[in-house]
């Protein structure tokens, strides 16, 4: 049998072998950078107006002990939700009144959604900049002949995604409140998020409504680094 015969593993890893060092390295960059794409991607879909009433459905949801109604709940957590979007001030949610004129938000509540909304800010600038990027360098790995390496960062970046996710879930099943916590003291002031019971932040998100936040974001991105992973692997391979 003739020797000049390369099997397509073997030629794929020479492949890989020659690749220049600077490629190598930007590969590493497409891995890095797809976990913060796939899970920022997958919060700014439950930003989506259609997840309120999705997860307000969901069987089980606690009701609010203090007489917020199905509708109530849709009503003010819309408003809510297209203040972090929109470019409005705090105005925005300060002026709003109930029928019996009492306001809706008090100061502490008040305070604690402009730090939200700055927070949602920064993450989506984070996420456009990430998706920016890896297309930058698809299109120059594309050019320059190196898209091998750029597919190969995308797969690894997909089951990085996907081993994140896995431990992230795993803390939020085990132990909620440890891992809420955790996350607040990291993103916010301390103390700062903390409300009484009566408080229509809490009565619009209870402690239920977050959880299942986590939950969606992580099956979401959980998904999405399984496609990329197993999806670009074989056709690598």
């Amino acid at each position: 049998m003739s020797s000049d015969i390369t099997p397509p593993e073997m030629s794929y890893e020479g492949e890989q072998k020659a690749s220049h060092p600077l490629h190598k390295i930007l590969s590493w960059l497409v891995t890095i950078l797809i976990p913060v794409v796939l899970i920022l991607t997958s919060v700014r879909l439950l930003l989506l107006p259609a997840f309120l009433p999705l997860e307000y459905h969901t069987p089980g949801f606690p009701v609010d002990m203090y007489g917020f109604t199905l509708e109530d709940r849709l009503y003010w957590s819309r408003i809510a939700q297209e203040y972090l979007l929109n470019k409005e001030g705090i105005s925005f949610l300060g002026d709003l009144r109930f029928q019996d004129g009492q306001l809706v938000y008090n100061e502490r509540e008040l305070k604690h959604m402009v730090d939200v909304k700055q927070v949602v800010e920064k993450a989506l600038l984070v996420w456009y900049a990430s998706l920016a990027g890896l297309l930058l360098l698809g299109i120059w790995a594309w050019w320059k002949g190196w898209f091998g390496d750029f597919r190969l960062g995308l797969s690894r970046g997909g089951f990085l995604t996907a081993v994140l996710i896995c431990a992230i879930i795993l803390i939020v099943l085990l132990s909620f409140r440890i891992f809420f916590v955790a996350f607040h003291q990291v993103f916010f002031t301390e103390g700062s998020w903390i409300f009484n019971y009566s408080d229509t932040l809490i009565r619009l998100f209870p402690e239920r409504f977050w959880r299942d936040i986590f939950i969606y974001v992580g099956v979401l991105s959980f998904m999405g680094g399984l496609a990329l992973g197993f999806g670009l692997r074989s056709h690598d391979r």
